[in-house]
């Protein structure tokens, strides 16, 4: 028998789009809402700088600083992992 089944290709970044994420990157930690993905970078809502994580089981960062502007892009070459965290 065939079913009619809902198939989701959108996958990695994308697949995040609307959430706030945390981009673990070359130098820094970043977290924002992401609300752009193209082919060479990301762009973040609401940004901060993530300078300690703390116990990765805490709710919250140890210190994450606001960063001054309501926008951020992040280069895709420079992510090494990425995810929704805290």
């Amino acid at each position: 028998m065939k079913k009619i089944v809902e198939i989701d290709e959108t996958e990695g970044l994308q697949k995040l789009m609307g959430e706030r994420v945390t981009l673990m990157c070359n130098a820094y930690f970043y977290t924002g809402e992401l609300i752009g993905v193209n082919t060479d970078c990301v762009l973040l809502k609401d940004p901060s700088i993530v300078y300690s994580t703390g116990d990765w089981s805490d709710k919250s960062w140890a210190d994450a600083q606001k960063l001054p502007t309501d926008n951020l892009y992040a280069q895709i070459g420079h992510i090494e992992s990425f995810g929704v965290l805290k």
